[in-house]
């Protein structure tokens, strides 16, 4: 089976179904696993550049007219029709997180080729789970899909007893530094799988931005700052955007030092697998649980 997936979440999946040389193409921003992907050819490109622009002005072009309703992706038609797919995973949860799936639809039929499109949509953490067992009946690999999310569940579940019984902090997760976004869909879940109290945001929420008062307001304890798109290096470029905002150093946590820098891409703003592992760094981070494999500053660092 020929697959081409258009989203980087769906990459992990099929990563962790062990069907990663079934891939022959994927989106420029899969990045995992390196070395399975890196060889897969890419049929996508971005409208923006991320490393260039800051965020207010990414924010500016992604509510701006030329985008309005549409993917900030470009998707290499040509490309794609000689790769000769037998299943296209994409979603249709996020416009400006991948292609869209309406042009990924349109596209299909155009080939004419009897290819299946297949659109993930998960909100919360049963969701991104249940996707395992959706791409792997798809992909005829149904039982280890379901072996592979029971221990994914049951490391989830490690998390929860290794956090029971602990003072559960109130907690603020940042999604986007300017404008201010919440986390929302599976983050609140992690925060409270590791033993935390997710505030302005509720699970499966697709959320909107929000004022710097609402969080000043919600006193957090711990701030964690997760940019989508961001590893932590593009976001420790961008902290004077909090660091100077008014009342910062009285916020509780940034007073106690509870301010972190986590991979969002990796563990938070994909819908794969590894939201597992965010659920592990963050079992760190606010509890100094180790409930996997010891987090490294790669994954979480204290804001500076």
């Amino acid at each position: 089976m020929r697959i081409v997936s258009l989203l980087p979440a769906a990459t992990d999946i099929v990563a962790e179904l062990g069907l990663a040389d079934r891939l022959v193409g994927r989106t420029h921003e899969c990045d995992w696993p390196p070395r399975a992907v890196a060889s897969v050819p890419v049929v996508t490109g971005a409208d923006l550049d991320q490393e260039t622009l800051s965020s207010r002005e990414i924010s500016d072009a992604v509510g701006g007219s030329a985008h309005s309703g549409s993917s900030l992706y470009t998707l290499d038609t040509e490309v794609l029709a000689a790769l000769r797919p037998d299943v296209v995973l994409t979603q249709d949860l996020c416009d400006v997180c991948a292609v869209s799936y309406e042009r990924v639809s349109r596209t299909v039929r155009l080939l004419d080729a009897g290819t299946r499109v297949l659109s993930l949509e998960p909100r919360t953490l049963d969701d991104v789970l249940d996707c395992l067992v959706t791409v792997g009946t798809v992909l005829g690999v149904r039982e280890s899909a379901e072996l592979r999310r029971a221990e994914l569940r049951a490391r989830l579940e490690r998390v929860r007893e290794r956090t029971a019984g602990r003072q559960r902090p109130r907690v603020v997760a940042i999604e986007w530094l300017d404008p201010l976004w919440p986390a929302g869909h599976w983050v609140p879940e992690q925060i409270a799988a590791a033993g935390g109290e997710p505030l302005l945001a509720a699970p499966g929420e697709h959320t909107a931005p929000m004022t710097w008062d609402a969080v000043r307001a919600a006193r957090p304890e711990v701030l964690l700052v997760l940019p989508c798109g961001f590893p932590p290096e593009r976001t420790l470029r961008e902290t004077d955007l909090l660091t100077r905002l008014p009342g910062w150093s009285e916020l509780p946590a940034v007073r106690a030092g509870r301010v972190w820098v986590l991979d969002g891409p990796a563990y938070f703003n994909r819908p794969g697998p590894r939201v597992v592992r965010g659920a592990e760094v963050l079992a760190h981070v606010l509890h100094g649980v180790r409930a996997g494999t010891a987090v490294t500053p790669a994954e979480a660092r204290p804001f500076r």
